[in-house]
């Protein structure tokens, strides 16, 4: 006899490249030379890879790893926004 194995499995191959791209989504911040002022606010750069990155997530056939996805690219996020990462305009 051969075991079966669930059709709903994903190679752990997969599940380390999709983590390094969630990684560098959210590391894509277009950011500006000088800051924007709009009223009270002050935008240094707009977070273009977390819209990406959470987009690409919420898209994601298996529901366990979504959660693990978010918290990622939110993460690397906010990280990489004290880093020199990203466009400069």
């Amino acid at each position: 006899m051969t075991k079966k194995t669930p059709a709903n499995t994903e190679k752990d191959s997969v599940y380390f490249l999709k983590i390094v791209l969630y990684i560098l989504a959210g590391s894509l911040w277009i950011r500006f030379h000088e800051p924007l002022q709009i009223g009270d606010i002050t935008l240094f750069g707009l977070p273009l890879g977390l819209a990406l990155g959470l987009l690409f997530a919420s898209h994601d056939h298996f529901q366990v790893d979504r959660k693990i996805e978010y918290a990622l690219v939110i993460i690397v996020t906010i990280l990489s926004f004290f880093l020199p990462i990203g466009i400069f305009l």
